[in-house]
């Protein structure tokens, strides 16, 4: 980590709870003196961008699991077996960065900072999607404003498109010229301050949205290429956040597992992709994922079976790696990258009937995810010259696509988004051992703290292969 960073975010330790504090509604928030009653804009972004990227590990501390990134190093893991589960953190965790965004936009139209108000709808938008996406209907319109305890439902549709007008309503307010008060760089943990970065990820995340509604009539990929080409042109205009007070949570995982409390280990659908036995070419990007084992191998643990040796103390199955650039003590949380929308250009160009376009796009974004590993030109290129990779738009194929990015997405949450609408169709992916259900996931259960606050509004319980209103057709 960077000293910047540390010391940054030492002196934020007493201002990361302030944005609920005018939210006393859903929250049942009581007056705290130890909060601060007004905090300046420059400190709520500071919490807000910081939560963020927090909130997406979070969500994709769950879907990994679900997506065979992850997989339990103990036999009938609850998740990995798609057992009905209590994610009351995840929900709250992901409502209460809501609240301090609430509030920040609030504070911002007051004091007419249309930057914060535009950088606040981008990031209200995203975790619109991680809850809607995740659980499918749920609180919004009314469980910020303060007049009521219990607030009713959005449907999921109208959750999509609640977050689609504040991605919009943020290129408004970026694009303006008369802000009041400008964004600090030194308060912006995801852009530096950066308004035009902000317009970057907002069309990102919009191109992520409409390329998400593939199964839909209003599905458009002119829309979506619309939105790509104002995005992003490399990997430096990510959008990721690295200051931690401590680590990478996800570096955290892997320091538990090897202090025995296990957690973090490798699917074997993710690493035999990978290691060449189920395409019969080794990645070279496996390198930067994970480290080999005991036996100089890497070999996954299927879901729902956990460790095969019995002795899950002993390293020979692969785990989350403190090597890795995504997984290191200071490596950044990604929130959406450059590599990510060339695949949404890929599938929308592909969709789109022109494949000279999807085909460029589709080893564009192999490169750009090679090169923010790190992997070495030379294995880099190897690996795109390989015929299997390099087969020529005439030859290139949904699934090709589909099987890239999900390199590409590993411990994102958007790559659930993409398995469902694939409907799970990468090559080998199989059920869970012992699953609890007779086909793949397609949303989890509503957490028991908010049945308990808010059963009544809460939707009737559906099966958890039920498909969210964007994955029928």
């Amino acid at each position: 980590m960077k000293l910047a960073n540390r010391y940054t975010f030492l002196a934020l330790t007493t201002l990361l709870l302030v944005g609920a504090t005018s939210c006393q509604d859903y929250f049942e928030q009581n007056t705290n003196p130890n909060l601060i009653a007004n905090p300046p804009l420059s400190s709520l972004l500071s919490t807000t961008t910081q939560k963020t990227a927090y909130s997406s590990q979070r969500v994709a501390n769950t879907t990994s699991y679900f997506v065979q990134y992850l997989a339990g190093p103990g036999a009938g893991g609850s998740t990995d077996t798609y057992q009905i589960t209590d994610y009351t953190g995840t929900w709250d965790y992901v409502y209460f960065a809501m609240a301090d965004l609430y509030d920040l936009k609030r504070r911002a139209q007051e004091q007419a900072a249309s930057e914060y108000v535009g950088v606040a709808d981008v990031m209200l938008a995203y975790h619109l999607n991680l809850i809607g996406d995740t659980f499918g209907a749920a609180p919004f319109s009314d469980a910020f404003d303060g007049t009521t305890l219990t607030p009713a439902y959005d449907s999921e549709e109208t959750l999509y498109t609640t977050a689609l007008s504040l991605l919009n309503e943020s290129l408004t307010e970026l694009a303006k010229t008369d802000s009041r008060l400008k964004l600090q760089a030194a308060n912006d943990l995801i852009h530096k301050g950066s308004t035009a970065a902000w317009i970057k990820t907002a069309n990102a995340l919009k191109a992520r949205m409409l390329n998400k509604i593939s199964k839909k009539g209003s599905y458009s990929p002119a829309a979506v290429l619309d939105a790509v080409s104002k995005s992003y042109g490399s990997n430096a205009d990510d959008a990721q956040m690295s200051a931690f007070l401590l680590r990478n949570p996800w570096a955290q995982v892997a320091r538990n597992n090897a202090s025995l409390v296990l957690d973090g280990w490798l699917s074997t659908q993710l690493i035999n992709q990978l290691n060449g036995t189920t395409y019969g070419l080794v990645d070279p990007r496996i390198e930067k994922i994970t480290d080999r084992t005991v036996n100089n191998t890497y070999v996954g643990t299927r879901n729902g079976q956990g460790n095969v040796g019995g002795n899950n103390t002993v390293k020979d199955e692969v785990y989350i790696s403190l090597n890795s650039p995504l997984t290191g003590d200071a490596s950044p949380l990604l929130i959406v990258t450059y590599a990510e929308m060339k695949f949404v250009e890929a599938e929308a160009a592909f969709r789109a009937s022109d494949r000279a376009r999807a085909y460029t796009a589709y080893l564009a974004g192999i490169r750009a995810n090679m090169d923010k590993l790190g992997v070495a030109t030379a294995a880099r290129d190897t690996y795109l010259a390989n015929p299997a990779v390099s087969v020529g738009a005439d030859k290139l194929t949904l699934d090709l696509i589909f099987k890239e990015k999900y390199v590409v997405t590993y411990l994102n949450p958007e790559a659930w988004n993409d398995a469902r609408r694939y409907d799970y169709q990468y090559k080998g992916f199989t059920l869970p051992l012992n699953a609890a259900l007779p086909t793949f996931i397609r949303r989890v259960a509503y957490p028991n703290g908010e049945t308990s606050k808010n059963g009544a509004n809460v939707p009737a319980e559906v099966p958890l292969s039920t498909p969210l209103w964007w994955d029928k057709p």
